[in-house]
């Protein structure tokens, strides 16, 4: 039983990378296409670079930690900002400023937590 769940955890990462693989190149294609590249483009690729990063990670170490969906969140949650930006209600765009605050403040707090800095270090 655990090997057709590794097995199928494995299947799964290598869908996953080769469809993001085939959405950056269109991704590539329709920027070429428009003759523009934007923040929004940009912000996209960096998420489609996240993603593969995230595979790599779970691949070698067959674990995953919370910080890289959690950077791919805020990036997800910066895109969307940026392109619902001039059509949303400003007091809209608070929450998701306040969403992106409290993840990356996750994010320090988690780096830190084994930190000496914080206080957290474990008692022997």
């Amino acid at each position: 039983m655990k090997d057709l769940i590794k097995n199928l955890q494995l299947g799964l990462l290598i869908i996953i990378l080769i469809s993001t693989v085939v959405a950056v190149f269109i991704e590539i294609y329709s920027m070429y296409q428009l003759k523009t590249v934007t923040l929004a483009d940009l912000l996209l690729m960096f998420l489609y670079l996240e993603v593969m990063a995230m595979v790599r990670v779970f691949w070698e170490e067959q674990s995953i930690s919370i910080t890289l969906p959690l950077l791919i969140a805020i990036t997800a949650l910066s895109r969307f900002i940026i392109l619902q930006g001039k059509e949303m209600d400003p007091s809209a765009l608070v929450y998701e400023s306040g969403a992106i605050l409290l993840i990356a403040i996750a994010i320090v707090v988690m780096r830190l937590r084994h930190s000496k800095k914080l206080g957290l270090q474990s008692k022997e």
